[in-house]
């Protein structure tokens, strides 16, 4: 069976375990469905996930000028506390900028490894901790904009991380923690504007992830270097595939390349 299409980020769907699906032009590809089988990436070429070009990707699926110019990429979305919508504040599209920020953001823990603190819209509960692989996570406060959950981050980051360690959380190496007690312990340093936001009676979130056997050692797959590439799939976690040579592959780093995919 052949798949082709630019890679974009996997779209998932809670359930025990979380479901993967690769989404193409005209198809798709749940991708727990594959697991066990053996697949063939062979990279064909680049193509912006903003103007389409064939022009090496520089950042987030988009090529050099698309991610210097497009409001979906402004420095903003990697530093949340740079927001400046809610002050009327135009950065690259105001209107796309109030749209994006000026809605309910939350700051929460999650464990993907080791505790660490990260931000997000709600709406993308509990996407994001999938996207990182954490098997547990709690929210810590609600606030109505980008900006006050971007300086909640920055002040809590002096006492938790705030990267996960991907390596650490592809080979399984982690231990549960109690992120209630966290959440607990790190209310004390949250600014005093987003205090009133701080949410106090949630329990953790826990995900299952579709991993038959986790790497003891990591090889990451580069389709720059590596661009025609086979092997048995054993694993789906974060937004990387783990095949059973201890090769992962991380969609999401990979976005803008357009690929076949066989499975054989």
């Amino acid at each position: 069976m052949l798949y082709k299409g630019v890679l974009k980020k996997m779209q998932t769907e809670v359930g025990n375990p979380i479901q993967y699906y690769l989404i193409f032009k005209d198809d798709f590809l749940n991708v727990n469905q594959i697991l066990n089988k053996k697949i063939t990436i062979n990279f064909i070429k680049h193509q912006c996930l903003n103007c389409g070009l064939d022009k090496p990707i520089y950042r987030q699926g988009f090529c050099k000028s698309c991610f210097f110019d497009i409001p979906s990429a402004g420095d903003w979305i990697m530093r949340p506390e740079l927001s400046t919508a809610h002050l009327g504040k135009e950065d690259r599209d105001l209107e796309y900028e109030k749209k994006v920020q000026l809605q309910p953001h939350i700051v929460y823990l999650a464990n993907s490894g080791k505790v660490k603190v990260g931000v997000t819209r709600k709406t993308q509960i509990p996407t994001r901790w999938i996207d990182q692989g954490a098997h547990e996570a709690i929210e810590i406060i609600e606030v109505p904009n980008r900006y006050l959950a971007g300086i909640t981050e920055v002040a809590l980051k002096d006492y938790v991380g705030d990267k996960t360690n991907w390596r650490s959380m592809l080979k399984n190496d982690v231990t549960d923690e109690n992120l209630i007690a966290w959440r607990n312990k790190l209310k004390q340093y949250i600014p005093e504007e987003a205090i009133p936001y701080f949410l106090d009676n949630n329990t953790e979130t826990h995900l299952e992830f579709p991993v038959n056997k986790y790497p003891t050692k990591v090889k990451s797959l580069n389709l720059d270097k590596t661009p025609n590439y086979t092997g048995n799939l054993v694993g789906i976690k974060g937004q990387y595939l783990i095949f059973d040579d201890e090769t992962v592959f991380n969609i999401r780093s990979n976005e803008g390349y357009y690929i076949s995919l066989t499975i054989n």
